[in-house]
């Protein structure tokens, strides 16, 4: 008969949990920031501009997140507003990946679509990802607004970031889930302001 493993203790979980709201806490000064990059967005979507958004792993599904509660709507019955994650097209992907390289992925995509007035927005937990630094400065070139989604220092992406949103945490699942925190209430923003709801002002 098979030896029966032995149940995990809950400490882990717990330190896990505690981990997470430490994390949490230490971010509360940041809100300044996460406000300004929501009227940032708001602005922009009242000039038309598009939000454009992009990582990689982990970071992509975040960036599609928020794409798809600025396109879709957060809570709100209000029209749609111009967002788009450049991971999400497989053959765009791969054919600049193949003709060029991975590296140049959302680059060349930025340096095709994006223009003043519009917002581009990378998800890198290191702040460290070739592509995504590719991205960001192709954005500048284009006259778009930089935002930065990261974590630790902040990388070499934070040089490239007009706002920078870096989580106080070095461990990548507490950075992504307080960049989930900071989606959440920019898309309660935006959504907000696209329903003229003034409560969330």
């Amino acid at each position: 008969m098979p030896d029966t493993p032995a149940p995990a203790s809950r400490d882990w979980m717990a330190d896990q949990l505690a981990d997470h709201i430490a994390t949490a806490e230490a971010a509360g000064p940041l809100l300044p920031q996460v406000r300004a990059v929501a009227d940032l967005l708001c602005a922009s979507f009242a000039n038309r501009g598009i939000l454009y958004t992009f990582g990689n792993g982990g970071s992509a599904a975040d960036a599609q997140h928020l794409t798809g509660e600025i396109i879709g709507h957060y809570k709100r019955d209000r029209r749609p507003l111009g967002a788009v994650t450049l991971s999400t097209d497989p053959t765009t992907m791969t054919c600049i990946a193949n003709d060029y390289s991975y590296d140049d992925v959302f680059s060349r995509q930025v340096t095709g679509l994006a223009r003043a007035g519009d917002v581009v927005a990378a998800f890198t937990t290191s702040g460290r990802s070739a592509n995504v630094l590719g991205g960001l400065r192709a954005a500048r070139e284009a006259g778009a607004t930089t935002v930065l989604f990261s974590g630790g220092d902040g990388g070499p992406a934070r040089e490239l970031a007009d706002h920078a949103l870096i989580a106080p945490s070095t461990t990548t699942p507490r950075i992504q889930e307080l960049h989930t925190f900071w989606l959440h209430v920019i898309s309660e923003r935006v959504d907000a302001w696209a329903a003229g709801d003034e409560a969330f002002a």
